[in-house]
């Protein structure tokens, strides 16, 4: 399968060593915005206050704007994007432009692989890094196809990328050879 941009997926390539995926949602940039308006909405309460109120209310109403802003807007900037890389070892999740939160799950953990063809945040009670007893642990960044990965401790990782299917072709096939391997050295 060919991506828009004339990419190969890892599955086509069959000395490839690493599969990329990516899924982008741009209403947080929205999100992102309302957090900055709180912060400026604080830094000019600091700046230019005509409060007849006193001193402890406006830095009540200032730290409030300013911290609120901040959570919002780093919140939101953690989940615009959401990066998946497969290698030979392990499948790693990165979020947002630095990256953060992460999560590393190496292959020898990951008994199997599904492809979900409709992930929603109404799912797992909204964007971003999820955790639901019944479901498992997800990172939800928009609505639209998934991997769900089957972890030997029993529990279950999701998370929204595109071109999950092909996620989930390279995944069982290193599973597959990794089973191969372990069944031939055993022999």
């Amino acid at each position: 399968m060919r991506h828009p941009h004339g990419e190969k997926d890892a599955a086509d390539t069959p000395h490839s060593d690493v599969w990329h995926g990516r899924a982008t949602n741009r209403v947080q940039w929205l999100l992102a915005l309302g957090g900055a308006g709180c912060m400026a909405l604080g830094i000019e309460l600091a700046v230019d206050s005509a409060w007849t109120s006193g001193v402890v209310p406006l830095l009540m109403s200032v730290v409030g704007c300013i911290a609120g802003g901040l959570l919002v807007l780093f919140g939101t900037l953690a989940f615009v994007h959401v990066a998946v890389k497969v290698d030979k070892e392990c499948l790693e999740v990165r979020c947002g432009h630095m990256g953060l939160p992460r999560r590393r799950i190496p292959l020898s953990h990951i008994t199997g692989a599904d492809f979900l063809p409709r992930v929603t945040p109404r799912h797992w009670g909204g964007w971003g890094y999820r955790w639901r007893p019944e479901k498992g642990t997800a990172v939800v960044v928009r609505r639209g196809e998934g991997l769900v990965l089957r972890l030997g401790d029993g529990h279950s990782f999701t998370v929204t990328v595109d071109d999950a299917e092909a996620a989930v072709r390279v995944i069982r096939a290193r599973l597959a050879s990794t089973t191969s391997t372990t069944r031939g050295t055993a022999l």
